[in-house]
């Protein structure tokens, strides 16, 4: 068997993605080390999405509140529940949920064996609908993970190929493709039905960067793959009832892809010859998967701060001087360089004096700025920082950014030491020799007053990181996380772990779990 599989620009890419993956739900045949990644990022989103619900965000608990209304008995549940419910709202509700943190695994669109450097990025959002098809269809484990394996490369490898955010569309575009692929494979659909899906959601509901957009975020930009996905999900519903929708998508010179990248290539005859803009090359078997080449975040931060976020953590391990004072004024002017997108995203103006949690997440100076004070706090209290680790493991895991470090009070937004190491940090844009690293890395360097953590390529939890130890730092993300939502989490953590040993008759109450309550921390 073929260990990959190209869908060629001068083919029907929609109906290939559609039986690439019945068949590689039939015939794939990723090794050991894929599924072992695969089942930590669905682990590392499910504890994110019960700390979520736990701590009463509100698009979580909005949605999910929503999706109890449409009882199901042939459904799939949502978190924290045994009730079964249309399958689309269980995935908006779980979806929302895994998201709300943006502490979820990333993608970079980075292959460039192939040529294929788009850098489009995206999230480990999409895991719940294979997990409601599988509820439905009375799917075990193995098979779950099989299927966030392709649904992984099908969204991964579209990332590599089209940049989303060139033209300002929200990156979860490639994520409700793959969704409604995988799904349709999951419940028996035909190629030619998914073929319709992907054609009815790319044609009808592909969403732009306006949820992103603006000087205090909102609800949309944490729902945005759930609310794509729903669609995805119910388009392919209606396709498998019936419903034909727009063919050969991707070579549709009126929709998004050679809309805003223009073929030549048989333009005249679309329908027959024309192009679509690029080659999608997919992995059937082996090691070469793009969840492979995905990022863990080790707490809550938007993944393109974690270069600083290394250089940070270097420099204070090595001049503990810095942090004598619990005022935080040892720490003098912290100049950032970065690349774009990074400068751009969470480098704005406009997000250097955040007052959401949303906004926070997204803001430079607020993540670095609570990781220095967390580590002022920490030897205030402890004496120093701990040691261990060629990537000083051990300070990651003690100053691990959780929920609790963007609360809307004094005691972490507005925290005084907080907001006055903000007003000290300088965020550059560091240009063409920054920018041309990425995205093969996070290419960042930082300066606190005379020290310079020098070029920051791949810190810890990025997929090019060989020297922390990954698992170990992700055990205390999953601990720390976890013990917000459920009294004990070691059971689950146990059971996702080794996802692939959960029966059929254990996925149906997979989520019947008894959630913690923290209805303080919105208030």
């Amino acid at each position: 068997m073929s260990t990959s599989v190209t869908l060629a620009r001068n083919s029907n890419q929609a109906l290939g993605l559609g039986q690439y993956a019945i068949d590689f739900l039939r015939e794939g045949n990723p090794d050991r080390t894929v599924l072992r990644r695969t089942a930590m990022f669905h682990l590392d989103a499910v504890i994110c999405g019960l700390s979520a619900l736990a701590l009463h965000t509100n698009a979580p608990v909005v949605l999910r509140q929503e999706a109890l209304e449409y009882p199901d008995p042939a459904g799939a549940t949502a978190f924290g529940s045994n009730i079964r419910v249309k399958a689309e709202k269980a995935v908006v509700a779980n979806s929302s949920a895994v998201r709300e943190w943006d502490s979820n695994g990333t993608n970079f669109g980075y292959r460039p064996e192939l040529g294929h450097t788009a850098g489009e990025f995206g999230h480990n959002d999409f895991y719940p609908v294979v997990v409601a098809a599988c509820q439905q269809k009375g799917l075990d484990g193995l098979t779950a993970l099989k299927a966030m394996v392709c649904l992984d490369e099908i969204r991964g490898r579209l990332a590599e190929v089209f940049s989303l955010k060139t033209y300002k569309l929200d990156h979860v575009v490639h994520g409700a493709i793959a969704s409604a692929a995988v799904y349709g494979a999951l419940m028996g659909a035909t190629a030619e039905q998914i073929e319709s899906a992907i054609g009815m959601f790319v044609a009808h509901t592909v969403p732009w960067r306006a949820i992103r957009a603006g000087k205090q975020l909102s609800d949309s930009k944490g729902a945005s793959a759930a609310i794509s996905t729903e669609s995805a999900i119910l388009f392919m519903k209606r396709a498998m009832n019936g419903f034909v929708g727009p063919k050969d998508i991707f070579r549709n010179p009126e929709a998004i892809f050679r809309f805003f990248e223009p073929t030549t290539e048989g333009a005249a005859r679309w329908k027959e010859q024309g192009d679509s803009p690029f080659d999608l090359v997919l992995s059937m078997s082996g090691s070469d998967f793009a969840v492979m080449r995905m990022h863990f975040k080790l707490g809550l931060y938007e993944h393109q701060s974690a270069g600083a976020l290394q250089g940070v953590i270097n420099l204070l391990a090595d001049h503990p001087d810095l942090l004598r004072d619990q005022s935080g004024s040892g720490i003098g002017r912290i100049t950032i360089l970065a690349y774009e997108p990074a400068f751009g995203i969470i480098g704005n103006p406009m997000k250097k004096s955040p007052t959401t949690r949303q906004s926070a997440d997204h803001s430079m100076a607020y993540i670095v700025a609570t990781l220095i004070r967390k580590a002022v706090d920490y030897v205030a209290a402890h004496g120093s920082l701990p040691s261990g680790g060629t990537d000083h493991d051990a300070i990651w895991k003690a100053l691990i950014l959780t929920p609790w470090d963007y609360k809307t009070d004094e005691s972490a937004l507005y925290h005084p030491v907080t907001r006055a190491i903000m007003d000290r940090i300088d965020f550059q844009h560091g240009g063409p020799e920054y920018d041309a690293k990425y995205p093969e890395g996070i290419p960042t360097s930082i300066k606190v007053g005379n020290l310079n953590s020098g070029l920051i390529m791949f810190p810890a939890g990025h997929a090019g990181n060989t020297t922390a130890d990954l698992e170990s730092i992700l055990e205390n993300k999953f601990q720390a996380l976890g013990s917000l939502a459920l009294e004990n989490p070691a059971p689950l953590i146990e059971k996702l772990a080794n996802f692939d040993q959960v029966s059929a008759d254990q996925m149906i109450g997979l989520w019947d779990l008894p959630l913690l309550s923290h209805a303080d921390y919105e208030s």
